[in-house]
């Protein structure tokens, strides 16, 4: 099977691709054996679950890369997965497994995935199942629907997909589009590439302080979960490294990737990568937490409109083009590859469906795992599952600065949920 445009992509980015969701359960953990009888159960007639990358084989050069043109890498399906192999019992906490995981590609013959029983999860709950694959093979939404799978009752919760797919683009649009991916942007400031660090941060946030942030602006309709992490991290960032027209001495913006999801409908549940990244400016020099807010909300309101431009202009057309030029592919990769594309990427992720329990034991909530991007980057991932908010940072800049950002993310919304009235 081809990859397609997105999974190449994500194949060809140079980044370490790894994803991951965890599900955080209450009471004991379960026998390994239990999960893996679940798992064979409701994940062997996936045929993404059972897909592996078909490589071509060479060295690096001039050399691979015309075999890569002859003989392009493909999905092959061997046959269904080993539970045994893909299920196992981690030897460290949650927090731990994600600090090993976001740098260590999932590599060799078998799909591209695993899935942890952790003892120790924290995070308010017993034990947690954490499943962790490339991008190249699942985008966060179909972390999500796998998980769901799994819980005792999957019953198919109503689809926040949309209806149909926006249609109404044109060549004005996407000259539009390509004009504003290709705008010049910065990554976030440091000394220099070698002297960068993964890190990663896990971080709770109180129910009462999110529904209190969702009040802002005041005057307004409310923000929505996406607004709001997009303008905590515009904060964050003016916090911790002040306005962006001081980093480099330069006036460009710097911009967050927001992920989009491309399924309507009619395929839901749809597995792989059925997505789109938009580019949006972040205000990091706009005064005010509230006002920040405002722009994120000015600025994600065309998001939409964007995205369809990507589905209905730009994906068909980087199809028809890289089937009789694989070039193409690595052309829009490697203007990806450069960290002043997008200093930040942000991902709101709910839970699908109502409460959840496995094996009777009840969710309590949910921890995303963005990908690690290249250095002067940094990705945040806030997690949703009913009144349970979990704030994820990925970063590729100094050391721990995961942390202080994941802490200077906190902080916005304490500072709006403190604001009984709006202010400029």
């Amino acid at each position: 099977m081809r990859l397609s445009c997105a999974d190449e992509m994500l194949l060809l980015n140079g980044c370490p691709g790894v994803i991951g969701l965890a599900a955080v359960f209450s009471g004991e953990q379960p026998d390994v054996d239990q999960v893996r009888a679940r798992v064979a159960e409701r994940w062997t007639g996936l045929e993404r679950m059972n897909c592996v990358l078909d490589r071509p084989s060479g060295g690096g050069g001039p050399a691979r890369r015309g075999l890569f043109r002859r003989r392009r890498v493909r999905w092959t399906v061997p046959g269904p997965f080993d539970p045994a192999v893909h299920v196992t019992v981690a030897r460290s906490k949650l927090d731990d497994l994600w600090a090993q995981s976001l740098d260590r590609p999932l590599t060799g013959a078998v799909p591209p995935w695993r899935l942890f029983v952790v003892p120790d999860a924290a995070h308010g709950g017993g034990f947690a199942l954490a499943l962790v694959a490339q991008h190249v093979l699942l985008d966060g939404r179909s972390l999500a629907t796998l998980m769901r799978a799994l819980t005792d009752s999957p019953v198919a919760a109503r689809e926040s997909a949309r209806s149909a797919p926006l249609t109404r683009t044109g060549l004005g649009a996407a000259g539009r589009e390509l004009r504003a991916m290709a705008a010049a942007g910065q990554a976030l400031p440091m000394r220099s590439p070698q002297e960068t660090c993964p890190s990663v941060a896990v971080s709770e946030l109180p129910a009462h302080l999110v529904r209190s942030a969702r009040r802002q602006p005041a005057d307004g309709r409310g923000a929505t979960l996406n607004e709001l992490l997009v303008g905590a991290v515009a904060g964050a960032l003016r916090a911790q490294y002040g306005p962006v027209r001081g980093w480099r001495q330069r006036d460009e913006p710097a911009y967050t990737a927001v992920p989009c999801d491309l399924r309507t409908r009619a395929n839901p549940r749809e597995l792989g990568n059925t997505l789109t990244v938009v580019r949006v400016p972040l205000p990091v020099d706009v005064d005010g937490p509230v006002a920040r807010l405002r722009a994120c909300q000015d600025a994600l309101a065309t998001v939409p409109e964007r995205a369809a431009v990507h589905a209905g202009v730009l994906f068909p057309a980087a199809e028809a083009v890289r089937r009789t030029g694989p070039w193409v592919t690595g052309l829009l990769a490697n203007r990806g590859r450069r960290s002043c594309f997008a200093a930040t990427a942000t991902t709101a992720m709910k839970w699908p469906g109502g409460p959840s329990t496995f094996e009777g034991r009840r969710l309590v909530r949910t921890v995303g795992l963005p990908p690690l991007q290249h250095p002067g980057t940094v990705s945040f991932a806030l997690a949703q599952a009913g009144d349970a908010f979990t704030l994820t940072a990925v970063c590729n800049v100094r050391p721990d600065d995961a942390r202080r950002l994941a802490d200077a993310v906190v902080t916005e919304f304490e500072t709006w949920a403190r604001m009984a009235t709006p202010s400029a």
